[in-house]
């Protein structure tokens, strides 16, 4: 995994009901569904045909009673685990699971500055042996910091994982900034509205048609939020919620016969203006 230090490179869903979230996202993803238990805790792989790029687990009940709620944790492939979550902290974040051995390889779950919770993995098992092609159906198509202040977050990923910050102009009053890793633009940083409670970390998993996965979330008892919303780019989003309550978003194509989109989205619309955001579910 050297070669994709720095990557988000797994994604994981820590959940109240693995059984029905495993059915929910099936559904609106179209992932297979594997389980790898291990002889201390079940697991669930979440597949892309035969590729596997996510995991379910559940969320502890000492974890409920901290306050602790459904959530997607994204992995980002470190040469030297130790050494990354030192750092983290050095640099003023938070170390929460210190580095561990797991199912999935080497994990620590840790926090930026401005507490956006992320996971880090050494020897990420399955191996993942090539990158994906963009807006692949199934894989996770953009990363989104909602964070306290965008500039200072990203300066903080690009020291620890060399992140590139985008150049990217637009006229609106809300910056949003994208950033790169190693050439490809793989996601955005924007500062949080003050109706978001904590700087968080979204995901975007690519499908086909926007308005038909739309409706698969709500006919599987999911909600949304936002959208669809048009992008620069011409592709359209969604801001979603699972019934279990973990925040996420889809991001596809659209037919030309398509109605309507929402002005509600930390976003850029395709007619290159920022739309606000709504409060996070």
């Amino acid at each position: 995994m050297n070669d994709h230090h720095g990557r988000f490179v797994w994604y994981e869903l820590i959940t109240t009901d693995v059984a029905a979230a495993k059915v929910f996202y099936a559904d609106v993803v179209g992932w297979g569904t594997q389980d790898a238990p291990t002889p201390d805790f079940a697991y669930t792989l979440l597949a892309a045909g035969t590729t596997p790029v996510a995991g379910v687990t559940e969320l502890p009940e000492v974890a409920q009673r901290r306050g602790a709620t459904p959530r997607w944790a994204g992995y980002v492939a470190v040469k030297d685990i130790e050494a990354t979550a030192g750092q983290i902290k050095r640099r003023g974040g938070a170390v929460y699971v210190p580095p561990t051995d797991s199912n999935i390889g080497r994990i620590a779950i840790v926090a930026d500055p401005q507490t956006a919770n992320f996971a880090l993995v050494e020897g990420l098992k399955p191996v993942q042996t090539k990158p994906v092609a963009p807006g692949k159906a199934g894989h996770v198509g953009w990363h989104e910091l909602h964070a306290t202040n965008w500039e200072k977050a990203l300066a903080f990923y690009v020291e620890l994982f060399g992140w590139q910050k985008v150049d990217f102009e637009i006229n609106t009053a809300d910056p949003y900034q994208p950033f790169a890793i190693d050439g490809p633009t793989i996601g955005g940083m924007l500062t949080k509205p003050i109706t978001e409670p904590v700087p968080f970390w979204l995901y975007y998993f690519n499908v086909g048609d926007i308005d038909e996965a739309a409706e698969r979330v709500r006919r599987a008892g999911g909600r949304i939020f936002t959208g669809p919303l048009e992008l620069l780019g011409g592709s359209w989003i969604v801001r979603c919620q699972d019934p279990q309550g973990a925040p996420f978003a889809l991001q596809g194509t659209r037919r030309e016969d398509g109605i309507g989109w929402s002005a509600e989205w930390g976003g850029f619309s395709s007619k290159g203006r920022m739309v606000p955001n709504k409060p996070r579910p």
